[in-house]
C-alpha cells in the first residue's frame, strides 16, 4: 500500500473498483460501478460552479464490498461519512456533490437532516469523529 498526499479540504474520495450492483461487478462493457461513478462526480463537478469548494477523489476498494459504489465524505476537523448502494450515473453525483456542498459549508460537517438531497437518504453507511474528536 502506498499512500499519496492529496491538498487538505472537502472532498469527496470514490471508490474506483466497487461493483456495479450488489449483483454485477461490471456492466456490458466491462466497466466497473466505481469508474462509472467517479466519471459522473468529475463530470458533475466540471459543469457546476456551486461544486469547486469539493474536490472528487478516487481510489481503489474502500473495504465497503457489501455497499457497491462507495464514497467517503471527508474534511479536516469534520465528522466523516461513508455512503454507498448509488446508481453510478448523473443523477447520484449531483445528489452526493449536492450534500458535499452542504458539508462543506457546515462547521462540524453535520447537516440538518431537511437540508439532504432527496439522493442521499437511505446511502449513509457510517460516520467517523475526525481525529481527535469523538461525537457526543
Amino acid at each position: 500500500m502506498k499512500l499519496t498526499p492529496v491538498a487538505a479540504g472537502p472532498a469527496v474520495v470514490a471508490c474506483s473498483t466497487c461493483r456495479l450492483t450488489a449483483d454485477a461487478r461490471e456492466d456490458g462493457e466491462g466497466r466497473r460501478g466505481g469508474a462509472l461513478l467517479v466519471a459522473a462526480l468529475h463530470a458533475a463537478r466540471a459543469a457546476d460552479p456551486a461544486y469547486a469548494g469539493v474536490a472528487v477523489q478516487e481510489m481503489p476498494c474502500l473495504f465497503a464490498c457489501a455497499d457497491f459504489c462507495t464514497v467517503h465524505l471527508r474534511a479536516p476537523g469534520k465528522v466523516g461519512y461513508v455512503l454507498g448502494r448509488f446508481t453510478p450515473d448523473e443523477a447520484a453525483a449531483r445528489a452526493i456533490l449536492d450534500y458535499a456542498a452542504l458539508y462543506a459549508a457546515s462547521d462540524t460537517g453535520q447537516v440538518a437532516f431537511k437540508q439532504w438531497p432527496a439522493g442521499v437518504k437511505g446511502h449513509f453507511i457510517t460516520r467517523t469523529p475526525p481525529e481527535g474528536f469523538l461525537v457526543e
